[in-house]
């Protein structure tokens, strides 16, 4: 079976640590190199060749400086090769309003980012478990 790639956006470093902290020792996932911010994620994306290289999950913080969660989010929706691939957008400030918005551009789902160690690996099993194909 192949490794379930999964490719962040996330400005924080200690968000970015927690996240290869809780994935690297999962042998069915692959994470792929983290963007600083959306811009860098398209422009990653772009520069894949090969369909099957692409990310099997996406994760956007949405407070990100340049391009923000929900933007890069609309802009992987409106593009035909990254339409498919599911994208989960997490924020420190996650109100109704975010949530709403962000399942209407197409979000698998739309969560507020945990307080503990525990719960950010609680939050990336339910990311995996809900939104990526097995």
């Amino acid at each position: 079976m192949a490794k379930k790639k999964i490719l962040l956006a996330e400005d924080d470093k200690d968000d970015q640590m927690l996240f290869q902290e809780f994935l690297k020792n999962k042998s069915d996932i692959s994470i792929m190199p983290m963007a600083e911010n959306g811009e860098v994620l398209l422009a990653q994306l772009e520069g894949i060749n090969d369909n099957n290289d692409l990310p099997s999950l996406i994760i956007l913080d949405q407070n990100m400086p340049r391009k923000g969660g929900l933007q890069t989010l609309q802009a992987l929706k409106a593009d035909k090769r990254f339409s498919h691939i599911p994208v989960v957008i997490y924020s420190t400030y996650t109100d109704d309003r975010l949530v709403q918005a962000g399942l209407e551009a197409g979000a698998c789902v739309v969560l507020a980012k945990p307080l503990t160690k525990e719960d950010y690996s609680n939050m990336l099993e339910e990311m995996i478990r809900t939104c990526v194909q097995v």
